[in-house]
């Protein structure tokens, strides 16, 4: 529940407690105080990020990061698993994200850094815990960052094909691997988001808000013309594959609401951080939910479940089939083409404000850190991210590594659950502008649902997440933990 007026922690109103010394384990579990992390917010090297966004770009963040491509294409995965009870399982899925959701809003209130959830473990669970959090975080926003941006260049090509007749070759335009040698469309949307993040963060809401504006529209013109191919008689057999069918097309759709936390990362922009975050998260994920069930209704109300079956583009097909034109497959082509773009410049926006908060703790280099004095934004960190995943979308072949977001993401959000329940008992007292109901059980239903989907992803996604992990753990114990802020106030 919302406690309207409440304050943010100030800083210094709590002494700073002992950074802990001695043996290896203290060390790794040294903790920095929340005021200390309230205080520093928007401090960068050399100059200051700028408080410039309201409740209602947070929210168009957070929904820029979540609706993407998956609502163009993951019906083809999903329903084949729960027939026309699709759209229940939406809203299991909507629930299982809820929970996380809950636990995002009250630390994001108490705790409105740019760090998101290496910045709530940090305060709660200890260093060494933040830093696998950082790295998996890493790993899901570079690299989903690419591996979105890979998929530009077919939907493109699409929108070229359907509007002047001409496509880019498929050398140029698909992914390497997958029959392209350099992918040139993915790295042009990474440097283009690029360049309206160098822009200033309130510069790139507003390109955001418009571009979220435009996919929102595009999936409510779908529902509009695909409503009149409507036949009761897809309702008929509503739950043919039992509810086990219905679980496990959840558990696949659980994937398309991640990014719900992107506005977590702008904590340290936003006017009222402690009244709007908590807001933006949830009001994100409510019309993200309402939308992905309005639309799963009247696709499958409009085609039978069964000829889902391996279909990459149900919207087009089923807008084509419904008005016996091509024109409406080419405004969906134009609505994903936009879809992508707005989530690579929104996860691209959180990836820079993560690195930009461990850079900060020491963690990794102070060149992450440093602010540009007049656009007070993170430059050279900006610019060396959207180098490299312009670089990894278009020349490399992302195969395992790709699948190994959504784990990463599991893995934060767990840690997020686990935050709430520990800063619960260590800090009862600390002003909270959102409290999540029913805690511990929320949060406790948050942690056992991201266990689960771990749980349930392939033996390779395991591997490479354990790869990723052995790398990021020489890399702490190596660099981070020596150079720490908290270490070098030991001495």
């Amino acid at each position: 529940m919302l406690e309207h007026g409440a304050a943010p922690p100030a800083a210094g109103s709590d002494p700073r407690p002992p950074v802990p010394s001695g043996g290896l384990g203290a060390r790794l579990m040294r903790r920095k105080p929340v005021e200390q992390l309230v205080a520093e917010g928007g401090q960068g090297e050399g100059g200051t990020l700028r408080r410039s966004m309201g409740m209602w770009q947070l929210t168009m963040i957070s929904i820029g990061a979540t609706l993407g491509t998956g609502i163009f294409v993951v019906l083809g995965d999903a329903v084949p698993k729960a027939g026309p009870a699709v759209i229940i399982s939406f809203v299991i899925a909507g629930i299982t994200a809820l929970f996380s959701a809950l636990s995002y809003a009250e630390l994001a209130g108490s705790i409105p850094v740019s760090g998101s959830s290496y910045s709530y473990a940090y305060a709660t669970l200890g260093e060494l815990v933040a830093w696998v959090c950082g790295w998996c975080l890493i790993l899901e926003y570079g690299v989903s960052v690419a591996a979105v941006a890979v998929g530009w260049g077919q939907y493109l090509n699409e929108l070229l094909s359907g509007t002047i007749g001409v496509t880019l070759p498929e050398a140029l335009s698909a992914p390497p691997g997958g029959g392209g040698i350099f992918n040139l469309p993915a790295l042009i949307v990474v440097m283009l988001a690029m360049v309206f993040l160098l822009g200033g963060a309130k510069e790139s809401a507003r390109a955001n808000a418009i571009m979220v504006g435009v996919k929102i529209v595009a999936l409510l013109l779908f529902c509009g013309v695909a409503i009149q191919g409507i036949s009761s008689g897809n309702y008929a057999n509503f739950m043919p594959l039992g509810i086990t069918g219905v679980s496990g097309a959840g558990a696949t759709l659980f994937f398309s609401y991640i990014g719900f936390d992107a506005a977590s990362t702008a904590g340290e922009e936003a006017k009222n951080p402690q009244r709007d975050l908590p807001r933006a998260i949830m009001l994100s994920l409510i019309i993200v939910t309402a939308l992905y069930c309005l639309v799963a209704a009247v696709a499958v109300g409009a085609k039978p479940w069964k000829n889902f079956e391996g279909s990459e583009a149900a919207l087009s097909g089923i807008m084509k089939d419904v008005t016996g034109q091509g024109f409406w497959a080419v405004l969906l082509a134009a609505g994903a083409v936009i879809a992508i773009a707005s989530v690579v410049l929104t996860v691209l926006y959180g990836q820079t404000r993560i690195l930009f908060a461990m850079s900060r703790d020491g963690l990794i280099p102070k060149v992450f850190a440093k602010v540009h004095p007049k656009t007070g934004v993170p430059r050279a960190n900006t610019v060396m991210v959207s180098l490299f995943c312009g670089v990894l979308a278009a020349a490399v072949p992302l195969g395992q590594l790709a699948d190994a977001t959504s784990i990463g993401t599991l893995f934060a959000f767990a840690l997020v659950n686990i935050a709430v329940i520990v800063l619960r008992f260590t800090r009862p007292d600390m002003p909270r502008s959102f409290r999540t109901p029913l805690s511990p059980v929320f949060p406790v239903l948050g942690l056992l649902m991201c266990l689960f989907m771990m749980y349930s992803l392939e033996v390779i996604t395991w591997v490479v997440f354990g790869v990723w992990l052995a790398v990021g753990l020489v890399v702490y114990f190596v660099y981070g933990m020596r150079r720490s802020r908290l270490a070098t106030a030991e001495k």
